[in-house]
């Protein structure tokens, strides 16, 4: 079954966010669009290249009413060790959830059973908290960052305007499609 479509699961996880711990929520992120970034573990390879480029696409997101959150199966004391030794990673100013009870990753189905780790997987949820798009990769294959932002803006062109759709490729201020049955073979 997917997840598109479907209300986030209940969860409550500590985060590192701006030097602090934080408590989030399934009911804190609502009332807002949210991204949450699956990454396999802290102190690994492709993953600090992954969230340092969601960090160059933040501002912009949050232009957007986003909040970014990354996750692990790692712990809020974990993550506040790599962002204070690492480079790359002292740059990221949005949250870095722990979930090593693996909760998190086991309601949005990218935990990997075996090795305990959550897949590389990126959703974005609409205020309602509803999951409006699921990217998987596989662990060898980084996301670009700025795809997401014209996916942001795809979902909230969508919700705020119900009978049109977003072509492949479309950006912000482009042509829309209004499904009929005028267009039935047409395109």
């Amino acid at each position: 079954m997917s997840l598109i479509g479907t209300e986030v699961k209940p969860f409550s996880a500590k985060a590192f966010k701006d030097g602090e711990f934080i408590d989030v929520t399934n009911e804190s992120i609502k009332g807002k669009w949210s991204v949450f970034c699956f990454y396999p573990a802290d102190f690994t390879f492709v993953c600090p290249t992954e969230l340092e480029d969601l960090q160059n696409e933040y501002a912009t997101l949050k232009e957007l009413g986003a909040e970014v959150y990354s996750v692990s199966t790692d712990t809020h004391f974990t993550h506040k060790g790599w962002h204070d030794s690492s480079e790359t990673i002292g740059k990221i100013t949005y949250a870095m959830i722990g979930d090593p009870s693996q909760t998190i990753s086991r309601n949005f189905e990218v935990l990997d059973e075996e090795s305990g780790l959550a897949d590389r997987g990126t959703f974005i949820i609409d205020p309602d908290g509803v999951i409006q798009t699921v990217e998987i990769n596989a662990g060898g294959i980084g996301r670009d960052a700025s795809i997401l932002v014209n996916k942001i803006k795809a979902a909230q062109y969508v919700r705020n305007n119900p009978g049109e759709v977003c072509p492949a490729k479309w950006q912000e201020g482009g042509e829309t499609l209004k499904p009929s049955l005028d267009l039935v073979g047409k395109i």
